[in-house]
């Protein structure tokens, strides 16, 4: 079945349209041009800002002029992940979609559901001239994955909306009102290199097949981290025999739970043998462990052409001490509402090579005074090894209103259209809204949106019965929208 099939039709074709362009973050030049020349050719207001955010305003449909302006908001740019045999290049190549039963997904590659399902959803408000709505200012923004540059650099004044809906969450019986703030750290660290032992073996672990996922919103599935593993492989094995690492690297984006890592070591060869017995035996402790988790551990070992250079002893034990000991996942548990995470920390990045060890990590918080304890923790146990660091790309969270009057608006429509209570929530992710509070002072937000799963992997996928559903519910919000005061 074709994706431009689907129903709703306007919704995919648009979605089609949009994966059919390279748009990874920071560079948007691409998606910018083409949702200017959408604008354009729709005859509407289209306007770029400073930072390169795009906004389009649309006339409110017939009847409809005396209701509150909506601000209709997603992020353009995805997240660009795929798996390593996948032969793919996100910077020339349209990403090739499948459709599989009830869901959408791509080929070894991330889909772009997150966000482009919601740009999609606003794309057809404002090509359309059917569905009804009131006036509405559809706001694009950049960056959201690598840093919310966009919302962080916004120009509100651009902006007269009084109602915000952001579609970019991936549940379809949930509305936030609430997310995480976050805060980047980087590390890096210099280190002399020795020759590799005479008489060295020179072999390439690499583990694959984690699941991975959103380092926020699956910060608390316990699901493997590949840096970490890789660094409790090192660490038990050099227990035993003497090893030299010649180079790790492992994960990918700071936003991502690492999923996959490889090491290259060197070891004597008359500990061949004893390296085997004790990496097998590590393999099958981990795949023991995370048996109901991860069900596709692929941990391997090969030998490779002989390496010439290593970390020298010192610090090869001072890093793999750091990577084994530095805190990862839930770092507290909000005592307020129950079931979400309050703290946590990612370690995304790990690459070693040629005398330089750098590290991202992500540290997220609903509340600011604890988002600061998580980072100090980071920061102290890198700089305590001797690492530089560096902390930025700061964002706010978004604290909740349960009184907001569209969260009253659309929790009563969920009831009544699906004969079910809505998941009231705030989310342990960085949502824009928390951005945008503070450029749109006074404006009434929430957020939601249809079913992805695993997004800001390659086996991201979108549901398309709840695409369905989220589509009858959004249009029938934008009815509802009340009158201007």
């Amino acid at each position: 079945m074709s994706i431009r099939s689907l129903e709703p039709q306007i919704l995919w074709n648009h979605f089609a349209d949009l994966n059919a362009v390279p748009r990874p973050s920071k560079k948007e030049e691409r998606v910018r041009q083409f949702m200017v020349d959408f604008g354009n050719n729709l005859g509407l207001e289209t306007i770029v800002d400073k930072i390169g955010n795009v906004i389009i305003k649309k006339p409110a449909s017939a009847g409809m002029e005396n209701r509150k302006t909506v601000i209709l908001q997603a992020h353009l740019d995805m997240v660009h992940q795929k798996n390593s045999d996948t032969v793919f290049d996100f910077d020339t190549q349209g990403i090739e979609m499948l459709v599989e039963g009830d869901w959408v997904r791509a080929n070894g590659t991330t889909l772009g559901a997150d966000n482009g399902i919601g740009v999609a959803a606003i794309m057809a408000v404002l090509s359309s001239n059917e569905i009804q709505h009131p006036a509405v200012e559809a706001f694009f923004t950049i960056d959201e994955e690598t840093g919310m540059t966009g919302a962080m650099k916004m120009d509100g004044s651009l902006l007269q909306g009084e109602i915000l809906l952001n579609i970019d969450t991936e549940d379809d019986d949930e509305l936030s009102i609430g997310c995480a703030g976050g805060i980047d750290t980087n590390t890096s660290y210099t280190y002399s290199e020795v020759p590799v032992k005479a008489n060295s073996k020179t072999v390439e672990i690499s583990i694959r097949g984690l699941l991975g996922g959103h380092s926020g919103m699956d910060i608390d599935k316990g699901r493997g981290n590949a840096n970490k593993w890789m660094a409790r492989i090192l660490w038990e094995i050099s227990q035993s025999i003497s090893i030299q690492l010649v180079a790790f690297d492992g994960g990918s984006l700071r936003n991502a739970i690492p999923r996959e890592a490889t090491v290259l070591l060197a070891i004597q060869a008359t500990d061949a043998a004893k390296f085997h017995e004790l990496f097998d035996f590590q393999v099958a402790t981990l795949k023991e462990e995370y048996q109901s988790i991860e069900p596709a551990i692929n941990i391997q070992v090969k030998e490779i052409d002989a390496a010439k250079k290593a970390i020298n002893d010192a610090d090869f034990k001072r890093i793999i001490n750091l990577i084994s000991s530095v805190h990862n996942g839930v770092f507290r548990m909000s005592p307020d509402i129950v079931g979400l995470v309050e703290a946590s920390s990612s370690l995304a990045r790990i690459i070693i090579s040629n005398g330089s060890f750098t590290s991202q990590s992500l540290q997220r918080s609903s509340v600011e005074s604890t988002k600061s304890e998580v980072a100090m923790n980071i920061r102290c146990a890198f700089e305590n090894a001797g690492c530089d660091v560096v902390q930025g790309g700061d964002y706010p969270g978004w604290k909740p209103n349960p009184t907001s009057a569209i969260l009253n608006l659309m929790e009563n429509l969920y009831i009544n259209l699906f004969n079910e209570q809505p998941q009231v929530k705030a989310c342990h992710a960085g949502l824009e809204c928390g951005i945008l509070g503070k450029h749109l002072p006074g404006v009434d937000m929430i957020s939601f949106g249809p079913n992805i799963r695993a997004a800001h992997s390659p086996d991201e996928k979108v549901q398309i019965s709840s695409v369905q559903k989220f589509w009858g519910y959004y249009l029938e919000t934008l009815k509802q929208i009340p009158i201007k005061n």
